[in-house]
């Protein structure tokens, strides 16, 4: 029995790989040094893995931004745009993946989704008609050198065929059967470089496998990976999928001639099931995804080693393995040195999960693995309570009704209601929350934490940033406005860090995208509130201003998705026990004369199971009353809003419209504006603000590009139901950037009210 990683974090344990991209984006650092920092966190990686004793470790799981936009380059698939501005191919890359604008040409960046149910993002590969598809590039061939001249064999990873061509973006009039062929041979041409240069086993990561497929789906799957296969010689071929079962296409996976079949057994409810009802060819190897790569509870032996007693009745050849890449949690606990052992000893991150994979590996391997001695300490400690259950806040949520869920009165009503109170123009201009956290912000909350400062410094210094926020936003003009959020850190571990059931870590950074990196909060209890949470300063700000100033929340999918869940109790109940808190939070900035409150809920679609069959009654249902029973309570002539973001909306519009919000806010510009087609569609009555510019890129969009996004959303919805805003929050941006940004978003809009008054 051996053990197989599928792929490993790439941003280090101390960020060393964000702060080294960000340092070359700003000039402060070589390309030659970023690609010096890079190569030392590849070998410390492969070493520690090695080290602790993982048998398959996989190179080209690096990347300096993304896995989908290095296979997009590899293959061919750079849009002309970004060709047309003749940079290097690094600065290429970094162009498509987070936009240019200098003398040279001003390109946006390409559209960012969620990958698949996770926080990570990657970049959507475009493919124009006249893109000859082929492999170009040496990435993964180069790293995987670069490992075995260290003494260090690998499976190389690479993103599937099929996968690649399900999350493609197709521009033109071909269809995705137009390019199978070309990227069929490209892939064949990546297996015979691997068996050139002594590769034994090669992975391509497949996860939209877990997806519904249609008749049409499986027979694009069948004949790439016919034609890729027909290529293989001597390289075993591991189909690694991952986040779901592969229940429309486990007859195809066995008959296709895979040396290695890869399945989750965390989030694949089905898999076991199909393997013993339909069998498993024991020709191939099953990797079998016992270590959840999603979260950070310690593995229970006892399930697993079960799972595998399973297995092992149908199955000769069993490598345990993780679900997924291990992208999706922190580096090591050993850089939590203030966390006590009391919350510590039920963790493990990345490099505690290589050390369960190999304790499984030496328990089964044992001639008893019940009496092993690392299987009993493990079960012993899924024995123990690990808290005291808050019975009040129990009793509160058995106790809701069906009208605790619901708004009154309708929308309609509240909607004559509130225009009437607020008197805003036509197109009223705002930003999502958020402006620049600059780095005197940054040391502030640093020199705080440290208690360098006594808490009335820091507070004095937040409301001096909120003053020159709120000044410069009457200046530029917006209509109402934020106060800018600079006492917060994360949306979420903010929150977090006053609610009570949390717990929280010094260094469990995990990458969202590119060099945007989070650190969730731990949902350790029971969560309540005990106190009020942004009250003070969102009464300071309104106190500086006649124009209404946004109170901004984090609703309680957001907060739950964002965090690493419990997974003692159903995620139903856990939202259920944040959206009381968020609630208790709402109706405190009510009484405090805030009249318009934002609940953000941009991880909304985060968790949406990967199967529409279980939409509803998996996550929907329950996850569309939470933000209902937030906002329920407050009065008519309060105005709701909500943010979305980073996500594809448009096939669960009639859910959103649900959420009983007044106004919601989208991400669109990356999309095309895709989402204001489905508005159009759904007949949708809740006011909305799509977004026009796109804040993780640092380029200025011009008046005239936001004029034309404006117009563009105008043939679809209503003048009186459009809000002008950018597409997400500016804290990541530069102050100089944003200050024109929104000067122009003004000025753009104002010139629109003039049109539309002609």
């Amino acid at each position: 029995m051996r053990t197989s990683v599928i792929g490993y974090p790439r941003i280090g344990k101390d960020r060393e790989l964000k702060f080294a991209v960000e340092k070359y984006f700003s000039g402060d650092l070589s390309k030659e040094e970023m690609l010096q920092t890079a190569k030392m966190l590849r070998k410390e990686h492969w070493e520690k893995q090695d080290f602790i004793g993982i048998d398959f470790i996989s190179s080209n799981d690096f990347s300096f931004y993304d896995n989908v936009l290095d296979t997009a380059i590899l293959l061919n698939t750079v849009p002309q745009r970004y060709k047309d501005i003749g940079l290097d191919d690094l600065d290429t890359y970094f162009a498509m993946a987070r936009g240019y604008q200098s003398s040279r040409g001003d390109v946006k960046a390409l559209t960012m989704k969620k990958w698949f149910n996770t926080n990570y993002h990657y970049m959507v590969t475009e493919i124009e008609d006249n893109t000859e598809i082929k492999l170009i590039g040496t990435k993964p061939f180069d790293e995987f050198l670069e490992v075995q001249n260290a003494g260090i064999t690998t499976k190389p990873v690479l993103i599937g065929a099929y996968t690649f061509l399900k999350l493609a973006k197709i521009t033109g009039k071909k269809k995705t059967t137009d390019y199978l062929d070309d990227i069929a041979t490209a892939y064949a041409k990546i297996l015979c470089r691997f068996e050139e240069l002594g590769a034994n086993w090669l992975q391509f990561d497949e996860p939209a496998l877990v997806m519904d497929m249609t008749e049409t789906d499986i027979e694009i799957f069948t004949v790439l990976y016919k034609k890729i296969l027909s290529r293989k010689n001597k390289v075993k071929v591991l189909l690694q999928t991952y986040f779901g079962d592969v229940r429309d296409c486990y007859d195809e996976l066995q008959s296709l001639s895979f040396d290695g079949i890869g399945l989750d057994f965390v989030e694949g409810e089905e898999n076991l099931n199909l393997i013993k009802e339909k069998g498993f060819d024991n020709k191939k190897t099953l990797f079998a995804g016992i270590i959840n790569g999603k979260n950070i509870w310690k593995n229970s032996y006892e399930k697993s080693t079960q799972i595998i007693s399973e297995l092992k009745m149908q199955i000769k050849n069993i490598v345990l393995n993780t679900s997924c890449s291990l992208l999706h949690v922190p580096y090591t606990l050993d850089n939590e040195t203030i966390l006590s052992e009391k919350y510590s000893s039920y963790l493990a991150f990345a490099e505690e999960k290589l050390s369960e994979l190999v304790d499984l590996k030496e328990i089964l391997l044992s001639s008893h693995p019940a009496l092993h001695k690392k299987y009993l300490k493990n079960q012993e400690k899924f024995k123990q309570k690990r808290y005291e259950e808050n019975a009040l806040l129990n009793k509160k949520i058995s106790s809701l009704t069906d009208d605790d869920f619901v708004r009154h009165p309708a929308f309609a009503v509240r909607e004559r209601i509130q225009k009437e109170r607020f008197k805003l123009p036509v197109l009223p201009t705002t930003t999502i929350g958020s402006f620049p956290q600059t780095r005197d912000v940054r040391a502030n909350r640093n020199n705080f934490k440290k208690e360098k400062i006594t808490k009335e410094q820091y507070i004095s210094f937040n409301k001096q940033k909120i003053a020159e926020c709120i000044a410069l936003q009457e200046k530029i003009g917006l209509d109402v406005l934020v106060h800018g959020e600079f006492e917060r850190n994360d949306m979420v571990e903010y929150f977090g860090e006053v609610l009570d059931g949390f717990i929280f870590t010094q260094k469990a950074w995990v990458q969202s995208y590119g060099t945007r990196c989070v650190k969730p909060p731990i949902i350790w209890g029971d969560v309540s509130r005990s106190k009020p949470i942004t009250v003070e300063y969102s009464k300071y700000a309104q106190s500086l201003t006649s124009k209404p100033v946004k109170g901004m929340l984090t609703g309680p999918v957001t907060i739950l998705n964002w965090s690493f869940p419990r997974e003692d109790i159903s995620l139903k109940k856990s939202v259920l026990q944040i959206a009381l808190a968020i609630r208790e939070e709402v109706l405190d900035l009510e009484k405090n004369g805030i009249s318009v409150i934002q609940i953000d809920e941009a991880a909304l679609r985060e968790k949406l199971p990967l199967r529409k069959t279980d939409w509803h009654n998996q996550y929907l249902d329950w996850a569309i009353d939470a933000f209902c029973l937030v906002h329920s309570g407050v009065l008519p002539q309060t105005q709701i809003h909500t943010h979305m973001c980073y996500s594809e909306f448009s096939d669960i519009i009639i859910e959103i419209e649900k959420m009983d919000a007044d106004v919601i806010s989208f991400e669109a510009s990356r999309s095309d504006l895709k989402i204001v087609n489905a508005l159009h569609a759904a007949h949708f009555k809740t006011e909305v603000g799509p977004g026009v510019y796109d804040i993780h890129s640092p380029r200025v969009p011009t008046v005239f590009e936001i004029k034309t996004a404006l117009l563009k959303i105008l043939d679809k919805i209503p003048k009186e139901k459009l809000w002008v805003n950018p597409d997400c929050g500016l804290k990541t941006r530069g102050k100089a950037e944003t200050i024109k940004s929104l000067e122009n978003l003004v000025c753009a809009a104002k010139e629109i009210r003039k049109q539309l008054e002609q």
